[in-house]
């Protein structure tokens, strides 16, 4: 029976890819010399918004171009039926690939096409960019950054991007964008529009991702900073704070006796604070605010953005977890970072857990 089902499924995808195909065409990929008169490549030459030293960002239109993306791996920007390569998105394996590996060329479009009258701003990319704390502040608004360089955004009538939660409110409002509507990809899969526009994304141009984050351009904390820390909201915090990750929906980099920990930093003048119960301009604040921050790798720490430089920062990171995104941070803010490793806990996630020695904390704790 479980047979029979599996290729029903697949006969039922098969006629509905092919379906789709006859409706709206089959995608190709194209090189930059086959892009038709409808596409408009921009250069941004401000001479610090570059991701390095020789290269320059660009911003691509797309009059009456289609949008298209499985909300996962893989987002399409397409003219007439040309796959634009610099902005379309696909990640294979964890490595992102060039669009010739874009799935919409083996499935096609396979949902019904949305027209929206206006201009439409993509600020999607895959699963990651939906709702991921750090993602949000280093992927998506620096590519609003990015494009006010060329254009004014009270030209664009929609931002295609996840449902918005309310700290990412909160941060279009403090950019002054409240015009904008969204269109989410989740329930809008295939859009089209007067005006595509789509930015290269403002870090991650090869392989994997986190091999890819220690090359974090500098401009964009600083940008974070000159635009969100003044609209911090101060409230009774301490100076010593822990960053407790357990209320986390993602199961990597979790300390196994966290309870532990907690306690005996809270018995060492610790605060111990779940980041995410926080409004964006209290997080502000709290990292501002500290001195001494400890926690496991996480979203969370993408607000070491917002510290002071000297803060004195300790990241509890499993040996298996690649990224070193919190180092680059802590290098472009001028803080005092500390990496403290932990090897592999049996039968537990590939990029967590961690177990912390309360006594090896202790040595550390002297020294700070």
């Amino acid at each position: 029976m479980q047979f029979l089902k599996k290729n029903i499924s697949c006969i039922y995808k098969f006629l509905i890819r092919a379906i789709f195909k006859f409706i709206y065409g089959k995608i190709v990929f194209s090189t930059k010399a086959k892009y038709s008169s409808s596409v408009k490549i921009y250069k941004i030459n401000h001479k610090k918004i570059k991701y390095s030293k020789r290269k320059k960002y660009k911003v691509f239109q797309i009059n009456n171009g289609r949008i298209y993306t499985d909300f996962v791996q893989n987002v399409a920007f397409i003219d007439r039926n040309r796959i634009i390569n610099e902005v379309s998105y696909q990640q294979i394996n964890g490595n992102l690939s060039k669009a010739n590996f874009n799935s919409t060329l083996r499935i096609g479009t396979p949902y019904i096409k949305k027209k929206y009258n206006g201009n439409i701003l993509s600020l999607t990319q895959g699963a990651s960019g939906h709702t991921n704390y750090f993602h949000w502040l280093f992927d998506i608004l620096p590519k609003i950054k990015i494009f006010s360089e060329k254009f004014n955004l009270n030209e664009i009538d929609y931002f295609y991007v996840s449902e918005l939660l309310d700290y990412q409110k909160t941060t279009l409002k403090i950019l002054g964008l409240h015009n904008q509507k969204i269109i989410d990809p989740k329930r809008n899969r295939h859009v089209t529009g007067d005006k595509i526009f789509s930015v290269e994304h403002p870090w991650y141009h090869k392989g994997f991702i986190h091999d890819e984050n220690y090359n974090l351009p500098s401009w964009i904390v600083d940008w974070l900073k000159e635009k969100f820390l003044p609209h911090k909201k101060k409230f009774s915090s301490r100076k010593k704070i822990f960053i407790d990750r357990s209320e986390s929906k993602y199961a990597h980099s979790q300390i196994i006796n966290n309870d532990e920990i907690k306690n005996y930093l809270k018995m060492n003048g610790f605060g111990v604070y779940k980041v995410g119960k926080l409004s964006f301009q209290k997080q502000i604040h709290l990292f501002n605010n500290a001195e001494v921050i400890i926690g496991a790798h996480g979203a969370a720490f993408a607000n070491l953005s917002f510290c002071k430089p000297d803060t004195k920062i300790i990241e509890f990171k499993s040996n298996f977890h690649p990224s070193l995104v919190d180092k680059r941070i802590s290098k472009i803010n001028n803080l005092k970072f500390l990496m403290i490793k932990t090897p592999k806990i049996k039968n537990k996630n590939l990029f967590g857990d961690i177990y912390i020695d309360p006594k090896k904390l202790d040595k550390i704790l002297r020294y700070i």
